[in-house]
């Protein structure tokens, strides 16, 4: 259950409109890295967690927050549109260069869509999509993305800050580039107490680690055909941060198959480019899907009694 208190978290006044400020901020909205994507990746990684306690409530204390930076985000850009023209006419440009000029930076959907308000868009007026979040269920892959997520938001949110001289807006953006340094420490800190709490036995995601191929878990492949500097780093030699290996470093990799990577014959109704090199394709109707199926279904049956 979520209650609503009427107060932002903090202040979200700009000392005077700046429609084309308010275009750029619509990126910290709704842009990938938007609050509205950490909000709702947040919100859904505490809804699917599975285990009552302090990692839940620490991912819904966050998710909360984001809701209010949501908010904060979408008060502010609404007072930047204070008093942009809603409608306007070439003569009205062509007499005025500053509302030429407004009007030429100013995201049109502000007024046409939105009223004069924020929208769940980025700055180039593309609608958020939900395809943005990362909730897995396994919290330590989480909490790497959610990292992420937060460093890419504050860079933005810097950027942003370097583009306007508002000290209203400034104090708003201080504010919020404070807490995505925190939120970056938390998940940080989140991630440690996964693995202190023997919830993780290693700093990376491992799920069966015990059937993974283990020549390949710690040689790094170079493909440069002149010789690679990559091999100057930490990651091409040293120990490997898990396990007792030492990193391999391959500067000229071979391939460890002789599959070619041919494609089978293409189904003839698609109508697909082929020269009949390989032979007719199969047609891929309901009764080839049938047959194909009962054609692995016999061989299963064969194998088990053979």
């Amino acid at each position: 259950m979520f209650r609503y208190d009427p107060h932002l978290q903090f202040t979200s006044k700009p000392d005077k409109p700046d429609a084309v400020l308010a275009m750029k901020m619509q990126e910290l909205i709704g842009g990938q890295f938007g609050e509205m994507t950490v909000m709702m990746q947040y919100l859904f990684q505490g809804f699917n967690c599975r285990m009552p306690g302090k990692y839940k409530d620490m991912i819904m204390d966050i998710g909360t927050e984001e809701i209010g930076h949501v908010e904060m985000l979408s008060t502010m850009v609404a007072r930047l549109l204070e008093g942009a023209p809603a409608e306007t006419t070439e003569k009205a440009v062509a007499a005025n260069p500053v509302l030429g000029a407004i009007i030429g930076g100013m995201n049109p959907q502000h007024a046409i869509i939105g009223g004069g308000g924020a929208l769940p868009f980025n700055s180039q007026g593309i609608p958020w999509q939900a395809g943005y979040i990362v909730a897995s269920g396994n919290l330590l892959a989480d909490f790497r993305s959610n990292v992420s997520a937060e460093a890419q938001s504050r860079l933005q949110t810097s950027r942003i800050y370097g583009m306007t001289d508002d000290p209203g807006v400034k104090a708003m953006l201080q504010f919020n580039l404070a807490r995505d340094t925190f939120h970056q420490q938390q998940w940080l800190l989140g991630i440690q107490n996964l693995i202190d709490d023997g919830l993780s036995d290693s700093p990376l995601e491992d799920s069966r680690s015990a059937e993974e191929d283990k020549v390949h878990d710690h040689t790094f492949w170079s493909f440069r055909t002149e010789p690679s500097r990559a091999a100057e780093g930490r990651w091409a030699s040293g120990p490997a941060l898990v396990g007792d290996q030492q990193i391999q470093y391959l500067p000229e990799p071979a391939a460890l198959t002789d599959d070619d990577g041919l494609l089978p014959p293409p189904d003839p109704e698609l109508f697909a480019t082929y020269d009949g090199d390989q032979g007719p394709g199969a047609p891929g109707t309901a009764g080839g899907a049938a047959a194909t199926g009962a054609k692995t279904v016999a061989g299963k049956i064969k194998d088990a009694l053979t």
